[in-house]
């Protein structure tokens, strides 16, 4: 999908999203505009929370408008769902943007199982919690998994190196904080939804981290599908099915 098509895409999912009646109740968990979550609940006892974690390579103009329609149809399927806004600072602000997830994750306390879901950027994040052992399993979505190695193929135009404030070499300690793929193993298990045909983050990203977390002894596959990057968090879409029974499997 090509990035001028992105904006109507995010209104069709927005429609969607709009036309099923499902309340939410925005929860701050800060004092900034950008502390906030939108937490849905389903019909009956709410035991299992899918803690969602939207993408757009760490960058403001991108929010939690992307994974709305991912969070109502997680809550359609019996999932509570969190739908997690954060600080996007700009070039270097990794560390309020890390430091929000974990207090939103903290000011969540009621489920009995978290698994997180993130989308692109977001699956770093969702991998990132699961490394501060915030989160019981993780479904990352086309997701970013390995910030030396994003940082070396150039993704999202340097949005690496941007976020960190420098190369790996350069920025050694934020690279070390902030990159799951260094803090391995996370101890929970991890599924890597993929689009075999996804342009913004290669499959292959996604299949040479998994190598390294079963090597460091996590529970830790690939989900191969048929799709680009966007596909995994449309629920209109032929992967949502797949999508839905992944997360299912860790609840």
């Amino acid at each position: 999908m090509r990035s001028e098509e992105l904006p109507a895409y995010f209104d069709e999912l927005d429609a969607w999203a709009a036309a099923r009646p499902l309340p939410h109740e925005a929860i701050a968990y800060g004092a900034h505009p950008d502390q906030v979550l939108d937490l849905r609940l389903p019909t009956g006892t709410a035991r299992r929370l899918a803690f969602v974690l939207h993408g757009g390579f760490w960058r403001a103009p991108y929010t939690r408008r992307n994974t709305t329609a991912l969070a109502v149809a997680l809550t359609e399927r019996g999932w509570a769902t969190a739908n997690v806004e954060y600080r996007r600072l700009g070039p270097g602000g990794w560390r309020p943007m890390l430091d929000d997830v974990l207090a939103a994750r903290r000011a969540l306390t009621a489920f009995e199982r978290v698994v997180a879901v993130g989308h692109s950027a977001g699956g770093h994040l969702a991998l990132w919690l699961a490394a501060e052992g915030g989160v019981d399993g993780v479904v990352a979505l086309g997701g970013v998994c390995d910030l030396v190695a994003a940082a070396d193929a150039g993704l999202g135009n340097d949005a690496v190196q941007e976020l960190l404030g420098g190369s790996p070499a350069d920025a050694v300690d934020a690279y070390a904080v902030a990159d799951p793929a260094a803090r391995l193993p996370l101890r929970v298990a991890q599924r890597l939804v993929h689009g075999r045909a996804d342009d913004r983050v290669p499959i292959s990203h996604a299949e040479s981290y998994a190598e390294r977390a079963r090597a460091a002894g996590d529970d830790c596959r690939v989900v191969a599908l048929d799709t680009g990057h966007f596909e995994v968090i449309d629920p209109r879409s032929d992967a949502w099915t797949t999508v839905a029974e992944t997360a299912a499997s860790l609840a």
